[in-house]
């Protein structure tokens, strides 16, 4: 038995005065209480009752350790209380990581909406383009684009993500607009950093993947520096739709290729345990899914 189980047991009979009436409260044996209390007393080492055949008293290590455990247990049972709560209604911290570009685009406004509707919760967000180890950094949920890299997360689809090949109008009219993928491999790229590989793009061609080296002309870990670079009209950018929708409209970039896009790239969230978790983290997945129902 742990021992704050055992301090319950010897706070319980020096309430009650006595083993035997202490034992009827607790629905066990006297034999058990006076064994939990021996017990108690072997692990600190001390006596804590003062025994006779018609009554018991406490020693004063007795008296310093039901002073001593008040407290405690009030605090053991108000965070038991409160988490409880945590794990039937949304509140408490939220930790979770997200690409960059996402976060500073479409995810506040989600937040701010859920936080309206769960005023309790609070979200620490970390805006990253790296994947973060969601154990070692104490994760409760990563939001990324393409596939899990971690084979022991759990991953929830949340919305198909469409990238569009685009530069601006005076771009393509220098150096023209491509007709098929390959076509790119002609052209200044603007690239994200892919540590130790050759850039390239996929592409779907014929129901198949198709991949284009690239000559890129600068790389970034974040795709909004090189959609203001594709703005300068220095190359040809790949970029998430939902980032450019408002350019591609005002015309500022024009996209190309768009027969050529593949289908199977997603946002999706991933967390590392199937079971109790809290009750934040499933109203956010649940609010996530209702905004971003999949497709």
């Amino acid at each position: 038995m742990d021992t704050l189980e055992l301090i319950r047991t010897f706070r319980e009979v020096a309430a009650r005065g006595g083993f035997s009436r202490a034992a009827k409260s607790l629905d066990v044996s006297k034999a058990n209480v006076s064994k939990y209390i021996a017990e108690l007393e072997s692990r600190l080492g001390t006596r804590l009752l003062n025994r006779s055949t018609r009554t018991i008293s406490l020693t004063d290590a007795g008296d310093l350790l039901l002073e001593r455990s008040t407290p405690l247990l009030e605090m053991m049972a108000l965070t038991r209380e409160e988490l409880l709560h945590r794990s039937q209604e949304p509140s408490g911290r939220l930790r979770m990581t997200a690409p960059q570009g996402i976060g500073s685009v479409e995810l506040p406004g989600l937040l701010a909406d859920f936080m309206r509707r769960y005023p309790e919760v609070h979200v620490s967000l970390d805006l990253s383009n790296r994947v973060l180890d969601m154990v070692e950094e104490g994760l409760d949920l990563s939001l990324r684009v393409g596939t899990a890299a971690d084979p022991n997360l759990i991953v929830r689809k949340l919305r198909r993500i469409d990238l569009v090949v685009c530069a601006t109008p005076t771009y393509w009219q220098q150096r023209g607009i491509p007709q098929h993928p390959d076509d790119l491999a002609e052209h200044d790229a603007l690239t994200l950093s892919l540590s130790g590989t050759s850039p390239s793009w996929r592409f779907k061609v014929n129901g198949k993947s198709h991949s284009v080296a690239l000559r890129s002309r600068m790389d970034a870990s974040d795709p909004v520096p090189l959609m203001h670079m594709a703005l300068l009209g220095m190359g040809v950018a790949r970029l998430p739709r939902l980032l450019v929708r408002n350019l591609l409209e005002q015309g500022s970039l024009q996209a190309v290729l768009p027969d050529y896009s593949p289908d199977d790239l997603w946002l999706f969230a991933g967390y590392v345990h199937r079971r109790h978790n809290s009750a934040a983290l499933k109203a956010l997945l649940a609010f996530m899914e209702e905004r971003w129902k999949v497709e």
